[in-house]
Formats: structure tokens, sequence, C-alpha cells
């Protein structure tokens, strides 16, 4: 069957003229409609997607091969695309059709991929599980009373269950790479400033960045290798070779140094996650792999650091749903006053309002200097950190999340205990370097369990190498959930 081919196979298979774009396509719709119980998508673009695919069959017939020509896959709902609902998870853009498409968009068509659908999210990309969507929680196809991971938990969800090969997703403190852990797959958070946030709607500016979901580092590869690059829409798009993203994969890990820090290896994480990640660790040794104990010890602050940050870049990038331009518009308020106050009461959910507040008490007159300047402070030695670790080692590795997926509702009445997830997430983000989230094996239910990876900045090439190496002589990337 086609969905149980890694999106690198179809590309090859469709350029082989062993099947074509519309089967290929027709193919993966249908599996999104088999499995709606997951609630995956909240939108589903079935005209359009084989529109697409038949006009692809065309360019291939022709011999023109473009990187991704014919494939489907699917886009996170944070990504603005034109013509095409862009909700952000949200009641508040719940009607909102972009006039545009994001640079992640565009390339990604350029390259020939089809274009299934937009994939379910927690509202805003804040949130750890994806129940905060106004569209709904989705569920995790290893169990379906699990959470997938979140933000990105639509897009994760879809791959696990071969519903599309391969799928965006953004990452602000973890939301690749969490729910890839959760549904055992290959998450990548690239560097920031490596792929254009052009068109990805803002959570906080200085940490969001959009990256590939997919089953392997060679998958992931191909995806980001199609979604890199300069963008001169986005100021903080750096100017970074991506020719070579994955033509580097087959590396030799001999000599090799993986930075183990202490801080990632505590009684906070389950027995079984540290005995999984440890097990990999064994084959990277190996595979010629050397482990080097180091120390991050700023990294415990990452939590509070983070909470502080990314709510006051929300409170002030969400600012401009106020119910006058776009978005929602309440039909109670009376006056300009309760026209702002009714549309964002009434647009946005818990969890948004819950940092909101947060972001804009801690710009507030008073505590600007005590909350966020401090947390500013914090950051820098968060990154200062990295960079003496990285001098000791070539990569650095631990557990993706303290925990393989929880169940539905487990964390949804204790935030602290929701945001606690992405204790050994977030601190890559603050320091905009590359992560990536591995399979590696699974634990006594039968869940996924997720190595991170971290590189040095645009280093992005060697960690896919790594990733690939290792999954050259495991199989655990290659493992579906059951009944799928």
């Amino acid at each position: 069957m086609p969905h149980r081919h890694s999106l690198t196979t179809l590309r090859d298979m469709l350029r082989q003229r062993e099947i074509s774009s519309s089967e290929l396509t027709r193919h993966f719709l249908d599996r999104i409609a088999r499995y709606d119980d997951l609630n995956a998508f909240i939108t589903v673009e079935e005209e359009t997607a084989m529109a697409s695919a038949q006009q692809a069959d065309k360019r291939l017939s022709n011999g023109e091969h473009g990187p991704l020509t014919g494939v489907p896959i699917a886009h996170k709902d944070i990504f603005c695309t034109r013509d095409i609902l862009t909700t952000c998870g949200s009641k508040m853009l719940r009607n909102f059709i972009a006039p545009y498409d994001a640079t992640v968009v565009e390339r990604l068509a350029g390259a020939g991929s089809v274009l299934t659908g937009k994939t379910n999210m927690d509202e805003f990309a804040m949130g750890s599980s994806n129940e905060t969507s106004y569209f709904g929680p989705v569920r995790n196809p290893w169990n379906r009373e699990r959470v997938p991971g979140g933000s990105s938990g639509g897009s994760a969800a879809a791959v696990a269950a071969r519903l599309v090969p391969g799928a965006t997703g953004t990452d602000t403190g973890g939301s690749i790479r969490q729910p890839a852990a959760f549904c055992g797959l290959t998450g990548l958070k690239p560097s920031y400033g490596r792929v254009s946030r052009y068109g990805m709607i803002a959570f906080a500016s200085s940490l969001d960045q959009g990256g590939p979901l997919a089953r392997s580092a060679m998958d992931a590869a191909l995806l980001l290798k199609c979604m890199a690059g300069f963008d001169r829409r986005d100021s903080t798009s750096m100017a970074h070779d991506t020719a070579d993203i994955d033509g580097t994969l087959d590396i030799n890990l001999r000599g090799l140094r993986i930075g183990l820090p202490t801080e990632f290896f505590d009684d906070s994480v389950n027995p079984t996650v540290l005995t999984r990640v440890r097990e990999a660790l064994a084959v990277f040794e190996e595979l010629g792999a050397s482990l080097v104990d180091i120390a991050l010890p700023n990294s415990r602050a990452g939590i509070p650091c983070y909470y502080v940050i990314a709510p006051a870049e929300a409170s002030s990038n969400l600012s401009r749903f106020d119910g006058v331009r776009f978005g929602h518009r309440s039909e109670q308020a009376t006056n300009l006053q309760e026209l702002y106050e009714y549309s964002r009461a009434e647009g946005f959910g818990e969890e948004v309002k819950r940092r909101i507040l947060i972001g804009t008490y801690a710009l507030s007159a008073g505590y600007y200097d005590a909350y966020y300047l401090k947390a500013q402070r914090i950051r820098r030695l968060i990154a200062q950190d990295f960079s003496k670790a990285f001098e000791q080692c070539d990569i650095i590795a631990g557990p993706t999340a303290p925990s393989s997926a929880f169940g539905l509702g487990e964390k949804t009445q204790d935030p602290v205990a929701m945001y606690l997830n992405d204790i050994f997430t977030n601190t890559v983000n603050l320091a905009g370097l590359p992560g990536l989230s591995i399979p590696t094996g699974l634990d006594d239910s039968g869940l996924p369990v997720g190595m991170q990876l971290i590189g040095q900045f645009m280093d992005e090439g060697r960690l896919l190498g790594v990733a690939h190496r290792f999954q050259q002589v495991t199989d655990w990337h290659q493992r579906a959930p059951e009944g799928f």
C-alpha cells in the first residue's frame, strides 16, 4: 500500500512512473476521510489537491521532476494559504481566508508538492497537547485516549497515522519535537532564521520557527531543503546555503562527541524514557561516537524564562486581533471599547487569554525590569551554556520530553504541569539552535519515546546525518501505530 512508503520512496516511485500523483493523492485523501476521528485536519482541500495532482502528472509525464513533484503533504494551520481557510486553531480566525501564501507554503508548492489540507493545532500554537484548539482535541493514533503533543499535534498525528507522508509544523518551545516524540516521528526545529516566518502567524517572534515532521531523517532533510533559505520579506531570515542539507546524510560517526547534560538525566524523567534513550546512546557508541558528560547549569531556568518572554511577545503580537480589521467581531458590542473587549473575550480561548495576561503584566510599567528584562538576561546565560558545552562536544543528546504521551484531559487543569513538558526543548529555542527529535523505542504501554539531538547554530546537516546513521541500523522510525 502506498501509505507504507516513506516520502522519499514515494517521490522516487512518482519519478519512475510506478504510481501517478492522482492515484497517490486519492489514496491519502481517502485515508484522511477514513480516520477523521483523529481530528487531525481542520480543512481538507480535496478538489484543489486532485487538480494539483493532475497537473503534477502532466509535468512528470514530460520529464519535469521537481524535488517533491506530485507528493501529497499537509500544512499546519498556522501558515497562510491563499484562498484557503487559515484558522490558527482559534475561533478568532475561524473564517479567515488568507490573501497570500506563506513563504513555506510557496516554496513547498514550488517544489511540486500537493497540498491535501490544513492540520489541527493548539490555538495560536499555545499548548503542549493539542487540546486548546477551538476545533477540538487531536487524538494520538498510537492510543486515541492519549494526546499527540502540541502545538503541532495535528501534523504529527497525520504523519504518524500515514494520512500524509510529511507535514509542516512550527516550534516555539518544543512544538515540533514534542509531538514527534509522542507520535514516533522525526521532527526538526531548525536554527532561528533558517526558515522564513513570512506568512506564519506569529506567537513569539524571537522564538518561532517552521520545520518538518516526517517519518525519517532522510524525509525531513528533503522537506527542509525545500522550505529553507533566505527570504527578503523576513528581516530575521538568514542567508545560509541549503543545497547540501540532504546530500550530507551519509556521515561517519567515528570520533563524534555526544554531550549528555546532567540536567537532562535525573529523576524528573520517566525511568522507561531514560532507559530507551540510554539504549539509543549505546547504538551511537557502537557506531563510533563517544559520550561526554556536560553541564547546562541554567537550563532549569528555561521554563520560567520562556514563560515570561513568550507570553510577552504573544501579548504584543495578538494585540492586532481587536475586532476591527479582521478576525472575530462581537455582535454584542455597543461602542468601540466594548468591541475590543467582547471580541477578544469571545474570540480567544482560555490558554491564549492566560498567556496574554501574563505577557501584558510582565511588560507593564514597574514590572518590565523585574520580569522581562531579567528573563532576557537569563536567556543570554542559557545561550552561553550551550556555547561552552559545544567546546566539549559536537552535538547534545537527551530525552525530548520527560514522559511519553499522557492522557487526554490529564493536565488541562494544571497549566504548570503542562508547561513542564517543554523542559528539555524550550532552551533550544531561547538559544536559537537546531533541535531534532527521533524515535528510539516504545515504553511499557507501547507508546513511542523520543530522543532529542541538539546541534550548533545552522548545523542541521550534521544533526540530520547523525539521525540518519542511527536510522540505518534501527527500525523505530518505521514502526506504525496498530491499525494504520
